[in-house]
C-alpha cells in the first residue's frame, strides 16, 4: 500500500508537470483568471484556487481580500495595514498604474505548494515592467493558505531590498504671445527670510529688507516676531533678477535666501484669465497625476492655458528605478526612462495690447475681447477686475491668494467668456436682419417714434431711450439711431409671423450658445425660445417676449465673446469662425510644429444685400450726424463700424451695463471687438470711448482721455 501510494503521488506530479523548483513556460498565457494550470485534482486543486484568488485580488487592487488568504500563522504577526502598505509603497514608488498576474504552473511538495506566475506592472514612468515570480502556499489544518513573503511583490525585494526612484523633471516650457514676448516663463524664485538669532543690527536689517522687498518695516518685523529664533522665517518671494539687483542689501546678517525653480508671469500677469497659473497639485487630483508620472510636489496648470496645455508644457518626466538594501545602499538599477522636454506654446494674444486693455479697464468691472476677423484668433481678452497670477506661485503670498478667492468682485471670473449679460441694442443687428430676410420690412419701411410704445396698453407702456422720441424714422435709421420703438414694432411683426423666428435668427448669429473655444472655459448664455420658456416656467411664450428680445432684453443672455464673434462675421463677409487662443505649438524631437488652422463653424443666415445694409448702418452709428456714437469717434484717423447698447442690469437701483461692439477699419476690417462695462450707464458714454482707446492703442497712438459723464448721452 505504501509503494502504491508513492506511485500515485509520482504519477500526479508527472501529470501536473511540476517539480520542487520553479520553471518558466515557453509561452505566456494572455489572461489572468481563465488560463488553466496543469490539472491538479483532489486536495491540490484547493491550493490552486487559493493562489489564483490571491493573484486575482492583487490584479483588482483588493489588499483586504489578499490578506484574508494569508496563513493564520502569518496574520497573527502581520496586520492588514502594514501588509497593504508593503504593496502600496513598492507600486507607488515604481509608478504602477495596473498589475497583471499570469499564473502558469503549480508545484507541490507535501504540505507546501506554489504557483509560478508572471507579474506585469504597467507603470506611468517606466512603461511595462515584467518579472517571473513565485507565490508560496502552505497547508495549515485542513485548508490551503498563502505563505507570504515580501518577494511575492517583486522577486528583487527579498532580503529587505526596496525600490527607490530618482525623477528627472524637464523644465516647463514657456508660453509666448504672437510676437514671442513671454506670457509665462521659467524663472528662479527666491524666498527671502530671516533667521532671528543671526540678526546683528535689527534696524539695518529692517531698512534693507524694506527697500529690497518693497514692504513696510513693521510688516517685516511682525512676520518673525515671536517665532523660534533658530527658524528660517519666510518674509517674501522675489525673482532671481530682483535677488541679484538687491544682492548687497540681502547680504545683511540675519537674512537668508532660498532658491527654487518656478514660474514667472511678466507685466504683473498680463492676460491672467487666459494664461492661467500653476500651483501645487490639488489633493483630490493627486492620484490622477501620480498615474501620469508626476511627483507629488510638482507644480501643475490649474487654469487657462497652463491647465489646458499641461501635458504639452510639462513634457514627460524621466527617471531611474533602482533597488536599495535595508540600509538604503544602492544595489542595482531596474529601469530607466529619459525625460522629454515640454513644447512651448505660442498664444494668439498681443501682450502689449493686452496690458493696455487691462490698464484701460482698471477702474471698471467689465471686459474687452478682440478677434482677428479673418481667423477667429483672440488678440485681446481682458477681464476686470483682473489679478496678478504670480501670487499663485509665490508661497509667501498666501494672504493675497485668500483675498483673491474671497473678493466679492470675483476677479478670477473671466467676464469675456463666463460673464453673461443681456446684449441690449446690439441685438438690433439680429432683429434688423430677421426683418429684412423675412420680407416683412425693407430698409425704407417707415415708423414713428413719439418716445413710447403703447401697443400693449398705456398701463404696459414701453419707452424709447430718447424720451422726446425720434419722430418719423425708417428701419435703417432705426439701427443707426438705435430707436427702441422701431424694434418694438419689428418684434411684434416677427412674433405674428412665427414666434420662433427671432430666436432662430439669434442662435444662427451665434448668440446664446458656446462659440466652441476649447482652451478656456466658457458659458453658453441663453437664447430664449417658446419651448424653453414652457419647459422652464410652464408658461406660454407671448408677443411681449419677442418684443423684449428684439431690443436685446428679456431672458436673453450672451457672452462678450459671442458678440465679438458676431461682429467679426459681419466684418469678414458672413463667416462665424471658432475663436482660439493657441496659435502654434513648438516642434519637439518627436513631433513637428503644429499651427492652428481657422475653423469656420457657420455662416450668418443673411443675403449679401442684408450684410451690406448692416455694414453701412454700423458705419453710420459712428459717422452719421444722428449716430449714437458719432461724437465718440470724431477725429479718429481710422473708420469704425459698431453698435452701442445699454443693458438693464438685475437688482434694484442697479446702473445698466454699457456695450459697444464693432470692427475696424470699417472699409477693410482687421479686428472685431466687444467692450462691456458693468453697472455704469449708457453704451455711448462708457463703452464707446473705451473702444476708441483700444483702437488708438492698436495703432500705437496717444489715448483720448475718457469723457466725464454728467448726464445720459444716448443708447
Amino acid at each position: 500500500m505504501k509503494i502504491h501510494r508513492l506511485l500515485q503521488v509520482w504519477l500526479l506530479l508527472c501529470l501536473l508537470g511540476c517539480t520542487a523548483t520553479p520553471s518558466t513556460p515557453a509561452t505566456t498565457p494572455e489572461t489572468t483568471s481563465n488560463t488553466p494550470l496543469t490539472p491538479a485534482p483532489g486536495d491540490f486543486s484547493a491550493a490552486e484556487a487559493v493562489g489564483r484568488a490571491f493573484l486575482d485580488a492583487w490584479s483588482k487592487d483588493d489588499p483586504a481580500r489578499m490578506y484574508e488568504l494569508l496563513a493564520p500563522s502569518l496574520r497573527a504577526g502581520l496586520a492588514l495595514d502594514p501588509f497593504a502598505q508593503a504593496y502600496r509603497a513598492a507600486q507607488t514608488t515604481a509608478t504602477v498604474l495596473q498589475v497583471r498576474t499570469l499564473p502558469h504552473q503549480l508545484g507541490l511538495e507535501n504540505s507546501r505548494a506554489w504557483i509560478d506566475f508572471t507579474v506585469i506592472w504597467h507603470t506611468a514612468l517606466f512603461g511595462e515592467l515584467q518579472a517571473e515570480n513565485r507565490l508560496a502556499l502552505i497547508k495549515e489544518g485542513d485548508a490551503w493558505w498563502v505563505d507570504w513573503r515580501r518577494e511575492a511583490i517583486w522577486p528583487d525585494l527579498a532580503g529587505g531590498n526596496k525600490f527607490a526612484v530618482e525623477y528627472q523633471v524637464p523644465p516647463r516650457a514657456n508660453i509666448y504671445d504672437r510676437h514671442q514676448a513671454a506670457l509665462a516663463a521659467l524663472s528662479t524664485i527666491v524666498t527671502v527670510g530671516v533667521v532671528p538669532e543671526r540678526i546683528e543690527n535689527e534696524a539695518t536689517l529692517l531698512a534693507n529688507l524694506s527697500i529690497a522687498l518693497n514692504l513696510p518695516q513693521e510688516s517685516i518685523q511682525a512676520k518673525y516676531a515671536g517665532q523660534p529664533v533658530s527658524w528660517f522665517i519666510a518674509i517674501a518671494d522675489i525673482t532671481g533678477e530682483q535677488s541679484l539687483a538687491y544682492d548687497a542689501l540681502l547680504r545683511t546678517p540675519g537674512v537668508e535666501r532660498r532658491e527654487r525653480a518656478g514660474r514667472f508671469y511678466p507685466e504683473n500677469g498680463a492676460g491672467a484669465h487666459v494664461v492661467g497659473w500653476v500651483s501645487a497639485i490639488p489633493v483630490e487630483q493627486l492620484e490622477s497625476y501620480r498615474q501620469q508620472g508626476y511627483r507629488d510636489d510638482a507644480l501643475v496648470g490649474i487654469s487657462g492655458l497652463e491647465a489646458y496645455a499641461e501635458s504639452i508644457l510639462a513634457g514627460k518626466n524621466g527617471g531611474r528605478l533602482y533597488l536599495v538594501d535595508a540600509n538604503d545602499a544602492y544595489v542595482r538599477g531596474v529601469a530607466e526612462r529619459r525625460p522629454e522636454r515640454g513644447r512651448a506654446v505660442t498664444a494668439t494674444l498681443d501682450r502689449t495690447l493686452q496690458a493696455q486693455a487691462e490698464a484701460i479697464l482698471k477702474d471698471f468691472s467689465g471686459t474687452i475681447v478682440a478677434l482677428d476677423v479673418h481667423t477667429g484668433a483672440v488678440r485681446v481678452m481682458a477681464s476686470a477686475p483682473t489679478f496678478d497670477n504670480n501670487v499663485f506661485v509665490r508661497p509667501t503670498d498666501s494672504g493675497e491668494r485668500q483675498a483673491l478667492l474671497n473678493d466679492s468682485r470675483r476677479p478670477l471670473l473671466n467676464r469675456a467668456t463666463q460673464g453673461t449679460y443681456p446684449s441690449a441694442s446690439v441685438f438690433k443687428i439680429v432683429a434688423l436682419s430677421a426683418a429684412l430676410e423675412t420680407g416683412l420690412f425693407n430698409v425704407n419701411s417707415a415708423f414713428n417714434c413719439p418716445g413710447y410704445w403703447d401697443v400693449f396698453g398705456e398701463a404696459n407702456r414701453k419707452t424709447c431711450w430718447l424720451a422726446t422720441g425720434h419722430g418719423p424714422i425708417t428701419l435703417f435709421e432705426g439701427l443707426v439711431q438705435s430707436c427702441d420703438v422701431v424694434f418694438y414694432e419689428v418684434g411684434m411683426a416677427l412674433d405674428h409671423k412665427d414666434p420662433t423666428l427671432l430666436p432662430t435668427y439669434g442662435a444662427a448669429f451665434g448668440l446664446g450658445q458656446r462659440t466652441g473655444i476649447v482652451e478656456i472655459p466658457e458659458a453658453a448664455g441663453l437664447m430664449p425660445t417658446p419651448q424653453w420658456k414652457f419647459d422652464t416656467y410652464l408658461e406660454p411664450w407671448t408677443a411681449g417676449d419677442t418684443v423684449n428680445l428684439a431690443i436685446g432684453q428679456g431672458f436673453l443672455l450672451v457672452t462678450p465673446l459671442q458678440v465679438a464673434e458676431m461682429l467679426a462675421a459681419i466684418a469678414n463677409g458672413g463667416t462665424l469662425y471658432q475663436p482660439y487662443v493657441i496659435e502654434r505649438l513648438e516642434a519637439s524631437s518627436s513631433q513637428p510644429e503644429q499651427q492652428t488652422q481657422p475653423l469656420a463653424r457657420g455662416r450668418l443666415p443673411i443675403s449679401e444685400t442684408t450684410l451690406a445694409t448692416l455694414r453701412e448702418g454700423l458705419l453710420q452709428v459712428t459717422t452719421a450726424a444722428n449716430g449714437t456714437a458719432t461724437h465718440r469717434f470724431a477725429g479718429l484717423n481710422v473708420s469704425v463700424a459698431g453698435k452701442t447698447g445699454t443693458a438693464e442690469a438685475p437688482g434694484p437701483g442697479s446702473e445698466p451695463h454699457a456695450w459697444f461692439a464693432g470692427y475696424f477699419p470699417a472699409d477693410k476690417p482687421e479686428i472685431a471687438m466687444a467692450v462691456l462695462v458693468e453697472n455704469v450707464g449708457e453704451g455711448s458714454s462708457y463703452a464707446a470711448p473705451i473702444f476708441r482707446q483700444m483702437v488708438e492703442a492698436y495703432y500705437g497712438w496717444p489715448l483720448t482721455p475718457l469723457p466725464v459723464i454728467s448726464a445720459p448721452t444716448g443708447d
